[in-house]
């Protein structure tokens, strides 16, 4: 029971990957408000986290619907007062070559993974702020991080919320907010007819949310890609190169190319902990030693 006394909210917990998270935060003693478009797909699950001893509020609405989202975290705190958790699950897959993918389908699968992940932060963000405490989780895929083909849109979305993670983490570490990103890998209604066999089986989406708990928990990290699936857990990070220092000049773009083993080279690699670490590196490999720029608050 870690998660005794927090209120906790799955979007897209209807089926599939959301429904094992909203059922694993309630094992953990979390309230959950299990989100979907489907009202009655969101009152199936809540009614088997009230089977299990759970508590549990079923509420339909789409992620990307920007009224819909304000009642749903309304209603969560006239019935709980407090919002610690918000897990951004809900997404759909309009998967095509990307010479086939038209920009329609570019859009929406930005919107939904995108900006319903960004319409659902806003709307607790400032409860978060107010209590100071926050516990936010962005599903983000294989897809983004490495890319698969076909999956141009869903990549570009998913490698996008790593971006969002970054600065929200930044952003709310005063408040005790940490976000952190899930990338999960399950066999769900989303992966039909891309897994298949074995796979299917062996990678259960029950097999994922267990990767929750260190997310969301009092000890949580911030700014943590965990890579879950078939019971292996593994982190992924955004790294930069030592590299080197080459200047200016008409013959830089060659030296650039003529060296390039020595810019790409990933021995001690390190990861940074905030965007202007590069353009501090690269001024003082120049011998720069001045603050780059404010921080505006």
């Amino acid at each position: 029971m870690a998660l005794k006394g927090r209120i906790a909210i799955v979007t897209g917990a209807g089926g599939g990957l959301g429904r094992q998270h909203a059922l694993f935060l309630a094992r953990q003693g979390a309230k959950v408000v299990v989100n979907d478009l489907n009202q009655a797909a969101a009152d199936k699950v809540a009614a088997e986290v009230a089977a299990a001893g759970g508590d549990a509020l079923a509420i339909a609405g789409s992620v990307t619907d920007e009224a819909a989202v304000a009642a749903m975290v309304g209603r969560t705190m006239d019935q709980w007062g407090r919002i610690d958790i918000l897990v951004n699950n809900a997404g759909i897959l309009r998967d095509k070559s990307f010479a086939k993918m038209g920009l329609d389908d570019f859009r929406l699968v930005l919107e939904v993974h995108l900006m319903g992940a960004v319409i659902c932060t806003k709307a607790v963000w400032e409860i978060m702020r107010t209590q100071r405490h926050g516990r936010i989780v962005l599903t983000t895929s294989s897809s983004g991080l490495y890319g698969n083909f076909g999956q141009a849109n869903y990549g570009a979305a998913k490698m996008a919320l790593v971006g969002l993670m970054q600065t929200l983490a930044i952003e709310g570490e005063r408040y005790n907010i940490r976000v952190n990103c899930l990338a999960p890998t399950a066999a769900t209604q989303m992966t039909d007819g891309v897994l298949s066999g074995d796979s299917l089986e062996r990678l259960n989406p029950s097999l994922v949310s267990p990767a929750l708990l260190p997310l969301v928990g009092a000890d949580a990290p911030t700014r943590t890609i965990l890579c879950a699936g078939g019971g292996h857990f593994a982190a992924a990070n955004v790294t930069l190169t030592q590299g080197c220092h080459i200047g200016s000049g008409p013959g830089t773009g060659d030296a650039v190319v003529a060296r390039l083993d020595e810019v790409t080279n990933r021995a001690d690699e390190l990861v940074p902990g905030y965007g202007f670490m590069q353009a501090e590196r690269e001024l003082a490999s120049g011998g720069w030693s001045q603050p780059v720029m404010a921080v505006a608050r």
